[in-house]
C-alpha cells in the first residue's frame, strides 16, 4: 500500500539563524550538482552536520562557505557519516562512488544507511540493495522529482522504497529535503519503476513544450504571448510553464541536460521493452532528444531540444521581446 506522508518546512536561505532543529546525526551527501547542493543546503538548514564529496573544487568551497564539511573523496565521507545521500547522475556513477576505487562502502560502518536518488533502472537499484546488504549496511531507494528549485527549498517530492529497518533510519532525515515523501514498497526497486514513470511524463511533456512553441514562432507569433495564454489555458503542463522560460530568455544553462533525457527515456524504453509493453510517445520524444544531443547540444538545458526545429528565430540572450 502506498502511503503518502507530507512534510512542511518554510523555504529559505541557509543563515546562522535559520535552523529549525538540532540532530547529531552526520549526513553526507555526494554530489553537489543542481540537485544535490540544494539537498545539501536544506540538510544544514535543519541543523545536521553535513559532509559532502564532489569531484568539482568550487562546489566544494560554496558548500564549505555555507557551513558545511568538504571531504576529499566518498571514501573520506564514509568515514564520517551514518547516513549518505547518493546524488549523482545515473548507474554508472552510482556505481562508483559506491563500490569504486574510494567509494564509500569500504568505509561505511555497519548498519549505515544509502539512500539512492539518482535515476537508475529497477534491476540495478535492487541489485545496490543486496550488494550493501551483504556488506552490513541499509539501502533506501529514493528517486527524487521536482527540480533544482524545490531542492533548494527543501520541497522535494519522493518516492521511497526499502526495508522497514531503511525507511526508519530515514524518517528524521527525508522531511528536511522533501515536501511530500511516498512510501510505495518495502523492496528497493519500487521507488524507482515510479520515477520511471515519472520521467515517461516529463520527457515527453519537455518534446511536447518545444514542438508547440516552435510551432508558434513558425506561424509568426509572439513566444512570449503564447507562453502566457498557455500557462492560463489547458494545454499548460508543469513542464512546459518551468522549462519554456529557458527558451524565451535564449538561456540554455543546464539545470537538467539533454544527455539525461537521453539517459532517462532510454530507462523508460528498455522498462517497457522487457515486457514487450508499446510506448509510442516515449520512443518519438526519446529520438527529438538523441537528435540533439547528435546535433552538440546534450550538455545544454533539456529545453535545447526546440533547436531541432527547422526554419524558426528563436529568442536569443538578453533579448526582452518584440
Amino acid at each position: 500500500m502506498v502511503r503518502k506522508i507530507p512534510v512542511r518546512f518554510a523555504p529559505g536561505p541557509v543563515s546562522s539563524g535559520d535552523f529549525r532543529m538540532s540532530n547529531n546525526k552526520k549526513i553526507g551527501v555526494i554530489g553537489l550538482g543542481a540537485m544535490g547542493a540544494g539537498v545539501a543546503l536544506s540538510l544544514l538548514r535543519r541543523g545536521f552536520t553535513v559532509h559532502a564529496a564532489d569531484t568539482r573544487r568550487e562546489a566544494l568551497d560554496r558548500f564549505a562557505e555555507a557551513g558545511g564539511v568538504p571531504a576529499a573523496d566518498p571514501a573520506a565521507l564514509g568515514a564520517e557519516c551514518d547516513v549518505i545521500l547518493v546524488q549523482v547522475v545515473n548507474a554508472a556513477q552510482t556505481e562508483q562512488v559506491l563500490f569504486g576505487e574510494k567509494g564509500a562502502v569500504s568505509t561505511l560502518k555497519p548498519g549505515s544507511l544509502v539512500i539512492g536518488c539518482a535515476t537508475v533502472s529497477p534491476e540495478f537499484a535492487e541489485s545496490v540493495d543486496a550488494r550493501l546488504h551483504n556488506a552490513g549496511l541499509f539501502f533506501l531507494d529514493a528517486p527524487m522529482s521536482g527540480g533544482a528549485a524545490k531542492a533548494a527549498s527543501g520541497e522535494m517530492t519522493l518516492m521511497t522504497s526499502g526495508a522497514p529497518e531503511a525507511q526508519a533510519l530515514a524518517a528524521d532525515i527525508l522531511p528536511a529535503i522533501a515536501g511530500t515523501v511516498y512510501r510505495v514498497g518495502d523492496r528497493a526497486g519500487t521507488g524507482s519503476k515510479i520515477k520511471i514513470v515519472n520521467q515517461l511524463l516529463a520527457g515527453v511533456h519537455i518534446a511536447a513544450a518545444a514542438e508547440a512553441m516552435a510551432l508558434a514562432i513558425r506561424e509568426g507569433g509572439d513566444p512570449r504571448t503564447a507562453y502566457e495564454i498557455i500557462t492560463n489555458s489547458a494545454g499548460n503542463s508543469w513542464m512546459f510553464e518551468n522549462r519554456v522560460p529557458h527558451i524565451l530568455s535564449g538561456d540554455y544553462t543546464p539545470l537538467s541536460a539533454v544527455d539525461i533525457f537521453v539517459k532517462d527515456l532510454g530507462l523508460v524504453l528498455d522498462t517497457g521493452g522487457r515486457t514487450k509493453f508499446p510506448l509510442p510517445l516515449a520512443a518519438a520524444a526519446h529520438q527529438q532528444f538523441l537528435a540533439a544531443s547528435a546535433a552538440g547540444f546534450g550538455r545544454e538545458d533539456d529545453s535545447a531540444v526546440i533547436k531541432m526545429f527547422p526554419g524558426i528565430d528563436l529568442p536569443h540572450a538578453g533579448q526582452t521581446g518584440r
